[in-house]
């Protein structure tokens, strides 16, 4: 029985679950999941307000109130603080006393310092332009809730359509001590740097590391991880190639790589790039294949060999015949840092070209971790960066028992992150305090996407190299 249910049934005298949907309207927003994995089910409701008011005095000590404004997920008890937290010290890196203040590196907020943190939690995520996205999420945070028995946390729910909105919202609830979950953009996260001497502490889901300054701290999958950790997988003298997609991924991916290749033991010899819709993909792959100069190659040897009449010149020319080109490709490893059925008409077509996947090795990224790529036969034996899925399985079998849909990739990333948001409020921490502890990238989170830590405010994790074999992904390192 639901938590919320049973609280409600106490101090009603029922036996039976009620069940809200009386109060729904149609003006409840469809972002939010009407599943709470407590029982609750939420809407916004400001035409009935009022009831609802008196309901919540009857009820004040049993049930969290719905608003306007924001949806609140309140969980009342959790367990007496331990211990306290050993502070690091940025500079020196040895702990520090945490009962005097801390000199922090953080700019802007050395006025709030001593500020406790807030245990309502601020979530802000975008109404329209993602609504799975942002459902997904949500789903996730319920879930954190009510698998880690996170306790003493009053999550609000918010949402806005445009970046006034948002702003709107931050000059609104941007207080000392505030810990805010939320943003999906770039432009979005932008903003949020204007409040940081607010004294708050921000988590986005922005993909631009470059975002990531004092109150910010970014909780994502960064392409940059995903190939710092294949490079260092490569055997020393490995030759690369690329074959990137012209999207923002594609470019990114580009755009980053030859910094990382520089620093390994492996060289970059060869890049093509190939439209979304495919239709200049057989010319990408030819040209990283060098495939028109081997086959005009072939072409002039056999030119050579049919002039000749010697008995080793024919056995060749019988020989060569068989051939479309000649000579290897001069690549050992082939990056393709692709998705979705792109990459299923991608990868079938290389061994067309003489990209045999059997002497050279296909390479993924962290955009690979999808069973529906398992199973291409292409891709038996390619290897790509991310996370053994058996530290997530328990996670994707609940949330898909419970939502009746497979979560998207990124909805582990808020289930993990409450958890570091419920330790630095119960273990009451000051402002001063939460940043040393993020701060300190010798410290180790455990989350179901492998251990994690923040390195200059971005998550920093410890990938695994997979390889793809018979319908699964077995990890190599």
């Amino acid at each position: 029985m639901s938590n919320l249910f049973n609280s409600l049934s106490e101090c009603l005298g029922f036996s039976q679950i009620m069940k809200l949907t009386e109060f729904k309207t149609i003006f409840t927003l469809k972002l939010i999941s009407s599943r709470f994995p407590i029982g609750v089910e939420t809407m916004y409701n400001p035409f009935l307000r009022v009831s609802i008011i008196l309901i919540f005095i009857f009820i004040v000590s049993c049930v969290p109130a719905n608003n306007q404004s924001s949806q609140n997920v309140l969980v009342t008890s959790y367990p007496k603080k331990t211990s306290d937290v050993p502070v690091i010290d940025k500079k020196k890196r040895s702990v520090i006393n945490t009962n005097t203040k801390s000199v922090l590196e953080k700019k802007q907020i050395d006025f709030f310092a001593n500020y406790f943190l807030n245990t309502e939690v601020e979530i802000i995520l975008p109404r329209y332009k993602k609504p799975n996205v942002t459902r997904h999420l949500i789903n996730a945070l319920e879930l954190s809730i009510y698998k880690k028995e996170i306790k003493k946390i009053s999550l609000n729910i918010n949402s806005y359509i445009d970046i006034k909105e948002l702003e709107k919202l931050l000059i609104e609830k941007a207080n000392p001590g505030k810990i805010f979950i939320g943003t999906l953009t770039s432009e979005s996260s932008k903003i949020v740097k204007n409040y940081c001497n607010k004294g708050i502490l921000f988590f986005s889901f922005a993909p631009d590391k470059s975002l990531a300054d004092e109150c910010v701290y970014l909780i994502n999958f960064f392409p940059k991880d995903d190939l710092v950790a294949l490079f260092n997988h490569f055997p020393v003298g490995s030759r690369i190639a690329l074959l990137f997609p012209e999207n923002a991924y594609g470019y990114n991916i580009n755009r980053i790589i030859d910094p990382i290749a520089v620093e390994s033991s492996s060289i970059i010899v060869n890049r093509a790039s190939y439209k979304e819709d495919l239709t200049n993909a057989r010319e990408a792959i030819k040209e990283l294949s060098k495939y028109e100069l081997r086959k005009y190659e072939l072409n002039r040897q056999k030119k050579i060999l049919e002039k000749k009449d010697d008995v080793i010149s024919k056995k060749a020319l019988k020989k060569i015949e068989k051939f479309e080109t000649i000579g290897e490709v001069d690549f050992t490893h082939l990056i393709l840092p692709d998705y979705s059925i792109r990459l299923l008409e991608i990868a079938p077509l290389l061994p067309f070209y003489d990209v045999d996947p059997n002497k050279v090795k296909f390479v993924g990224t962290g955009v690979w971790d999808d069973k529906i790529f398992f199973d291409e036969p292409s891709l038996q034996g390619a290897i790509f960066s991310g996370i053994d899925e058996v530290n997530r399985l328990t996670f994707l079998n609940d949330y898909e028992k419970i939502y009746q849909e497979k979560p998207i990739r990124t909805a582990t990333l808020p289930y993990d992150l409450l958890g570091i948001v419920s330790y630095i409020i119960n273990q009451k921490m000051t402002i001063a305090q939460a940043y040393d502890l993020l701060d300190n990238s010798q410290i180790k989170f455990d989350g179901i996407d492998g251990k994690f830590s923040f390195v200059e405010n971005v998550i920093f994790r410890e990938l695994d190299i997979l390889k793809i074999a018979k319908g699964s992904a077995i990890k190599l390192n």
